[in-house]
Parts: C-alpha cells; sequence; structure tokens
C-alpha cells in the first residue's frame, strides 16, 4: 500500500495568496467539484478523481464528489429529479472543478458527458459553471493518449470555465492503483500533484474576479432593454 501525501508541495490558503499577491482576497478553503466518468464498481477514473480530491484536501481546498450512478439519461425534462438537482447545486457551490474521464472509443464516456448535459448554461439568474476553473483528466486502458483531454477542454469552453494548462492522461490505468485504490507512485501521479497544484493556484487568483472577467456586453445589453421594456409596462 502506498501512501505518499507527505510528499506533496506544501500549500495553504492564506500563504497562496500571499505568493500570489492577491490582497483583499476570500481566505475560504477553494470549493472543488469532483466529476467522474463511470458507473462501475472498480472504475479507474474514480480512483484518479478521488487521489485528485485527496491531493485537493491536503492543500486545504474543500472537496465534493458526485456519484453518476444515480443520475438519469439526459432528457431535457426530469429537471425536477433529486439527482439532477444535487448536481446542479454543487455546481452553483463550486468555485472550480475536476473533470475525470475514462476513454472509450476515442472519446469522453456518455457516463460523464450525460452529467454535463444536466448542467445547463443558465439556469434563472445563476450560471452553474460560468468563470469556474477547470482541470481535466482521463484515463486510458492501452496507451497513452489525449482525445478525451482535448474533448473535456472544448467542453469546457463551452461551458464558459476557465480551463487550466495543465492536464494528466493515465496510461494502463489498471497498473497504476493498488488493491486499496490508491495511486502508486510514479511520474504519472506526480504530474496529477502538478495539476492539482495549478488548479488550486488558479481558482484561488480567480476567485474573487469571475464576475469581472466574464461580464460581457451583450448580457449588459440585454439587461438594458429589459430593464427598459419594464419600465415601459410600468413594472418596477
Amino acid at each position: 500500500m502506498s501512501f505518499i501525501d507527505d510528499d506533496l508541495p506544501p500549500h495553504d490558503v492564506a500563504g497562496t495568496l500571499a505568493a500570489l499577491g492577491v490582497p483583499g482576497a476570500s481566505a475560504h478553503p477553494p470549493r472543488i467539484l469532483v466529476l467522474y466518468g463511470s458507473l462501475r464498481e472498480r472504475s479507474f477514473s474514480r480512483l484518479l478523481a478521488e487521489e485528485a480530491g485527496r491531493v485537493l484536501e491536503a492543500f486545504g481546498a474543500e472537496v465534493r464528489f458526485f456519484d453518476p450512478r444515480g443520475l438519469p439519461v439526459f432528457d431535457r425534462q426530469r429537471h425536477d429529479h433529486p439527482e439532477v438537482q444535487r448536481l446542479r447545486k454543487l455546481s452553483a457551490w463550486s468555485e472550480g472543478h475536476v473533470w475525470a474521464s475514462p476513454e472509450q472509443h476515442g472519446s469522453m464516456t456518455a457516463a460523464f458527458k450525460n452529467q454535463i448535459d444536466w448542467i445547463p448554461l443558465k439556469d434563472g439568474a445563476v450560471r452553474p459553471t460560468q468563470g469556474r476553473t477547470l482541470a481535466v483528466m482521463q484515463v486510458c486502458g492501452g496507451s497513452q493518449s489525449y482525445n478525451t483531454v482535448n474533448q473535456l477542454r472544448v467542453l469546457g469552453r463551452w461551458m464558459r470555465m476557465v480551463t487550466i494548462p495543465n492536464q494528466s492522461s493515465v496510461p494502463k490505468a489498471w497498473q497504476e492503483f493498488d488493491d486499496a485504490g490508491r495511486m502508486k507512485p510514479s511520474s504519472y501521479r506526480d504530474r496529477v500533484v502538478d495539476v492539482m497544484e495549478e488548479l488550486f493556484r488558479f481558482t484561488l487568483l480567480l476567485r474573487d474576479r469571475s464576475d469581472a472577467l466574464t461580464l460581457r456586453y451583450s448580457e449588459q445589453k440585454q439587461l438594458r432593454e429589459e430593464g427598459e421594456l419594464r419600465k415601459g409596462l410600468g413594472v418596477s
């Protein structure tokens, strides 16, 4: 059994904010939602996601996972389903995401895409993903590829997220975890630490600036027009 958490670089919220030179920033732990793309009992994307979560928690983040097994297939109708509501609330709670999917037929799995399909770009006045940071990872059954992480980047951009530059792709994932589900020491595990380290920093750097960075002319124009319309109708 390989427990190597003591090898993690020292990180904490206050120290990282000071190193980034972010005065007056929020000091609460960064809130990270972790999604993975398999329904199997021993899922390597889940094990990779859990390893990433351990690293983030060691840095001082608050981490929550979503189990996709109870989520209905996306049909544009069951918006009141308890698991759909839970997923949307977790996304609204979060300040950053970690996405981990297996590669299936050269792409992300349906189980992963189903979760994203249930998260709307806009839910009333709430935008559940806009401006949040994102780290992408994949597991491969054979040789290393980057098909899935590349797709996840496109998906993250479509969801208006800030996807960090680093990423993780783990080949022959069945070799990289011990019987207890922990990731064995390797360069692949080191890369996971690197990616979570970068996500932690980016989230602290951007979360207080998210609204300013994602404020768009078209949205402001729409709000002004709606305000003028309401005024013309005599609605306050």
